[in-house]
């Protein structure tokens, strides 16, 4: 009898195992992306140690969902209680109303810009029929840059000052962590210079960049380069001084061996600066993200890039019953993008090291 159980069970339990070992394979993945409960759900579907995933479940969802319950319902509560120039501070009721309205306007808008663009066609199919070719005209549509639009120029602003930042920032380190006369040198202007608030160097970016950046296009923007530059002065601190303690801390004995077999610096960087010192380099990259994300938000309000800074500022002045409730959704938007952006930044982390922390 036990062994006609064992053949019926076996299958059951290989297949078990199969799934069980999918599911630690990417484990490591689920924590990085935020999605650390996933993991023990899969393995309460396939019947794994129930009891202890029920445990597991209760600290990496269910605790989280109760903070978040609680944080929701003293807001309901408050928020009325609360007068402002713009009326009462809506609660998360008017505040997901607002976040629908934001996304039924863009997609109104982008039927709009569909249809002009189908007019648009016709008529220059049109004129080609008539053999009128040196009439045709391609215009862009000129519509009021919708919410996601602002988002996407945001993200878009913010990743180009943050990859210049990386640019500068990662060979200044390693230059740095390998020569103590380079690490004199910039030591004291890291120390002067990283304190300095956007709000300081706007000024100061916004004549330079008007003074350099004349023959400007429409796909760059000069309020674009303004604000990415600001992103990049004040974002690239944190992965330097990463990138210059990483490379410093790598054991003096490779290092030897290094000058041993003679070989050029090029190979001793990237052979084994590199790869000794990434964790270092990614805990910087993570940290300069979210200060450029940070940072970017004050620069899009002065320089008037069409951003998220921009709308948060346009509907301060706008000073409508809705603003407010707009200005949180504004709010709640960056606070889940800066998260989304060091979770993806940590999922890097993990691909290209062997070890990191979070």
């Amino acid at each position: 009898m036990s062994e006609l159980t064992q053949i019926i069970e076996s299958p059951s339990r290989h297949r078990q195992e199969k799934l069980l070992s999918v599911i630690n394979k990417f484990e490591g993945w689920f924590g990085a992306l935020g999605l650390a409960w996933l993991a023990p759900m899969l393995k309460i579907a396939i019947g794994y140690n129930i009891r202890i995933q029920l445990t597991e479940l209760r600290h990496t969802l269910l605790i989280p969902l109760v903070g978040i319950l609680i944080f929701l319902g003293a807001w309901a509560i408050l928020a009325p209680k609360v007068q402002t120039s713009l009326g009462t501070i809506p609660g998360p009721v008017q505040v997901w109303e607002q976040a629908g309205n934001l996304w039924d306007d863009h997609v109104r808008t982008r039927k709009k810009a569909s249809a002009f663009y189908a007019r648009q066609d016709v008529r220059n199919a049109k004129l080609v029929a008539a053999g009128k070719e040196d009439k045709v005209k391609h215009r862009i549509f000129t519509g009021k840059a919708t919410y996601f639009d602002q988002i996407l120029t945001s993200l878009v602003t913010v990743l180009v000052g943050f990859l210049f930042a990386s640019a500068i920032a990662i060979p200044l380190g390693i230059a740095s962590g390998l020569s103590k006369s380079v690490n004199g040198a910039i030591s004291p202007l890291i120390q002067i210079f990283k304190p300095v608030s956007p709000l300081a160097w706007l000024p100061i970016v916004t004549m330079v960049v008007s003074a350099l950046y004349v023959d400007t296009s429409d796909w760059l923007p000069k309020s674009m380069v303004v604000s990415a530059v600001t992103v990049t002065l004040c974002s690239m601190w944190p992965t330097l001084i990463n990138t210059t303690l990483g490379v410093a801390s790598i054991d003096e004995g490779l290092m030897n061996v290094t000058k041993v077999l003679r070989l050029p610096t090029w190979q001793t960087v990237t052979k084994l600066v590199l790869p000794s010192s990434l964790p270092f380099i990614f805990t910087g990259l993570r940290l300069s993200l979210g200060v450029g994300w940070m940072v970017l938000i004050a620069a899009e309000m002065l320089a008037q890039n069409p951003g998220l800074g921009k709308f948060v500022w346009d509907e301060f002045q706008n000073g409508s019953s809705q603003s407010l409730a707009k200005i949180i959704v504004a709010v709640l938007t960056i606070g889940i993008i800066g998260f989304l952006l060091d979770r993806a930044m940590f999922a890097l982390q993990q691909a290209f090291t062997y070890s990191s922390s979070r």
